[in-house]
């Protein structure tokens, strides 16, 4: 058996945007926050430097400068933390780039508890709510170095406002090179038929393990991928939800306007399904090791069966 990649998509981020200007992309251009090395926006600037700009600790500044080029006819990507470009620049988002509805795309690392040791400040958990809130703006967090490079093409061929979520801790790589991205599709990763299992970005390596521990029980878990969260696939989560009867989603976010309110909002209206949503649990994280955050805050595969287990009893 191969040996499973662990990649943190900050980087898939950085060599996607490399590999994008090198296949023709001539309208891009990206901007930072000083945050270059951390963002791996500085593994385009090393190829292309007079194509990044350093915009210096000043988001705000930087979104209304990315909006100035896209009225130009540039295709920009502002990068930052997720802390920063969602929350510190939310205003200049919505009112300079959301408003007029500019070809401006997004790059926010470091999102959610994994950020690790920069702890509460930094481990930005509310970035999905306040972005799906934007008319018009795509939000999407991908799950793997496959999925991540693919979301960032499709985010420069999209025309309209992205945002796109990355992480920094390294993930699982479990998205073959057939594997076809597309913006507001979701993928069935395993069949299942007692239960769906909903999940984004880094959780859904730890779906996919706790389907497969699931499995050892009786339990048979469908997991779908939903990298984009708004516009969301509910064409695919309420045909599953019909399968299985039931549904549990899995964010590395607030359990408050994220993915598992998504996807309630989606099946409230169309097809009432009981919902069982994990994710932070509408409080601030804290500094410590990554993956024992992760643990502590409930977001691993050990509790995905846990609460699947009394969910389906």
């Amino acid at each position: 058996m191969a040996e499973v990649k662990n990649i943190a998509t900050r980087e898939s981020y950085g060599n996607a945007l490399k590999e994008l200007y090198s296949e023709g992309a001539d309208k891009l251009v990206v901007f930072d926050a000083d945050l270059s090395a951390a963002t791996k926006t500085g593994i385009f600037k090393k190829a292309y430097p007079e194509r990044h700009i350093n915009c210096g600790i000043a988001e705000a500044d930087m979104m209304c400068i990315a909006a100035g080029f896209a009225t130009m006819g540039f295709v920009p990507f502002a990068s930052s933390f997720a802390m920063f470009a969602a929350g510190r620049a939310f205003e200049q988002v919505r009112n300079s780039i959301g408003y007029p509805h500019l070809n401006v795309k997004i790059g926010a690392t470091h999102a959610g508890i994994s950020v690790g040791e920069d702890g509460a400040s930094h481990q930005c958990c509310e970035d999905f709510a306040l972005m799906r809130s934007i008319p018009g703006m795509v939000v999407i967090c991908p799950a793997d170095d496959v999925e991540a490079r693919q979301a960032v093409k499709a985010a420069y061929y999209h025309e309209g406002p992205v945002y796109l979520r990355f992480g920094r801790l390294a993930v699982p790589v479990f998205h073959g090179d057939d594997y076809k991205f597309e913006i507001g599709k979701g993928e069935v990763i395993c069949e299942g038929t007692d239960v769906t299992i909903v999940a984004n970005g880094l959780m859904v390596a730890e779906a996919i393990s706790a389907a497969e521990q699931l499995k050892a029980d009786g339990i048979s878990a469908e997991v779908i991928n939903i990298a984009t969260i708004k516009p969301l696939d509910e064409d695919l989560i309420i045909a599953s939800a019909k399968k299985t009867g039931k549904v549990i989603t899995v964010e590395e976010h607030n359990v408050i306007g994220g993915l598992g309110e998504a996807v309630c909002s989606a099946l409230a209206e169309k097809c009432p399904t009981p919902v069982k949503r994990i994710g932070v649990n509408d409080e601030f994280g804290h500094s410590g090791p990554a993956k024992d955050l992760l643990k502590q805050f409930s977001l691993s595969a050990e509790n995905i069966v846990n609460v699947t287990k009394e969910f389906v009893k």
